[in-house]
């Protein structure tokens, strides 16, 4: 037998295979053949097999989406990854916005009070761009790589062993319909008995493929649990990720307000003339205490009224706190919704001040967050 003969044969019995699957698919489904089914622990892997694939591919998309907002960017990077090539490198929006503050900044002049402020806020800004760009690497590397791997590795597979456990299976149902037949025809014809031993010797063979091929599929997908317990690690790495990235930006963000509460009260102008109008610093105390005026608050009345009062003596009252407050500093007082403390002037206090205490902690709180009490 030459190759040539040998490849003809093997075709015509992979056709044969392909159109007896084909028939009892086809039978199966209109409801004239019976079909085998898969044990329930088996069948309860498979279905958690495709409920991890179906959310790992929807929790990674998305993932995506959080870190790479621009459509484009994302297409983009897709491509040169898919080229093995790296992505040319590009300024993202914090760090764009930077160099456009420091450029306008410089060009108003770094001696003014609003280029030197938007100097400071460019540098920061691209602080934070900076703080952005780690936190798209630490997570594309921890987080998002091992979802693919499993999308694109372990799920392929075992989609692979699952498409050849359906095929056994088909084989086998077909070897049983073969034999069913063959036993009918034994009944009215003793020549048939040949083709009665032939199929049952096919039906242990394809009962055998089809129990090894369960066996090969259910341990792919045992495997399963041991996935959720990698991407629950993942999952660690990338909250650790965003934390690290959360309480950079906030760092940089608390520096800059510090360097802009730090300047003095009387800037040059833009034009380098002396300015005689006093600005106000900008600082997170007098930024809240500014936008709390405008919150409802059934207390103002009363700490208006109290406060020349308690101004001008030497004693201390008791007071309620409207909203909460976090300390920006380690002279400030954080304070807590609904909690009563004492507060008392003290001699040269910024007139939107109080100090506060509460037990053996003490420190400065806006008088805007607090209802004095009788």
């Amino acid at each position: 037998m030459n190759i040539m003969d040998f490849n003809v044969k093997k075709l015509a019995a992979d056709a044969g295979t392909f159109l007896s699957r084909a028939v009892q698919f086809t039978e199966e489904k209109l409801g004239q053949a019976e079909k085998t089914e898969l044990d329930a622990h088996l069948e309860n892997l498979l279905s958690k097999a495709e409920c991890t694939k179906l959310w790992t591919e929807k929790i990674m998309k998305q993932t995506e989406v959080l870190l790479q907002p621009n459509p484009n960017a994302r297409i983009e990077e897709f491509v040169y990854e898919k080229l093995d090539r790296k992505a040319p490198s590009r300024m993202n929006n914090p760090e764009l916005l930077g160099q456009y503050m420091i450029d306008a900044g410089n060009e108003f002049g770094p001696g003014t009070a609003y280029g030197n402020a938007l100097i400071k806020c460019g540098e920061t800004q691209k602080r934070i761009g900076a703080a952005d760009r780690e936190l798209i690497q630490t997570s594309a590397i921890n987080f998002l790589t091992p979802l693919r791997n499993f999308i694109e590795g372990d799920y392929k597979t075992i989609t692979k062993e699952r498409k050849l456990l359906q095929n056994k299976r088909l084989d086998l149902d077909a070897a049983k319909t073969r034999l069913k037949k063959a036993k009918v025809a034994e009944a009215r014809a003793a020549i048939w008995a040949e083709e009665v031993t032939k199929s049952e010797q096919e039906v242990r063979i394809t009962q055998s493929e089809f129990d090894r091929q369960a066996e090969i599929t259910r341990l792919l997908l045992e495997g399963i649990s041991s996935t959720h317990a990698h991407h629950l690690r993942c999952l660690n790495d990338f909250v650790e990720a965003q934390m690290t990235y959360y309480a950079q930006c906030y760092q940089y963000m608390l520096d800059l307000q510090k360097q802009l509460g730090s300047f003095p009260s009387t800037f040059l102008s833009n034009n380098n003339q002396s300015s005689t109008t006093p600005v106000q610093s900008i600082s997170t105390p007098s930024v809240l205490a500014s936008a709390s005026a405008s919150l409802p608050s059934v207390g103002n009345s009363v700490v208006t009224s109290g406060l020349s009062e308690l101004k001008s003596s030497s004693g201390s009252r008791k007071a309620r706190v409207l909203y909460d407050y976090d300390a920006a500093n380690s002279s400030e007082l954080s304070l807590l919704a609904d909690e009563v403390i004492t507060v008392y002037s003290i001699p040269g206090m910024d007139s939107d001040w109080l100090m506060g205490e509460r037990g053996n902690q003490k420190g400065k709180v806006p008088i805007t967050y607090l209802e004095l009490l009788n």
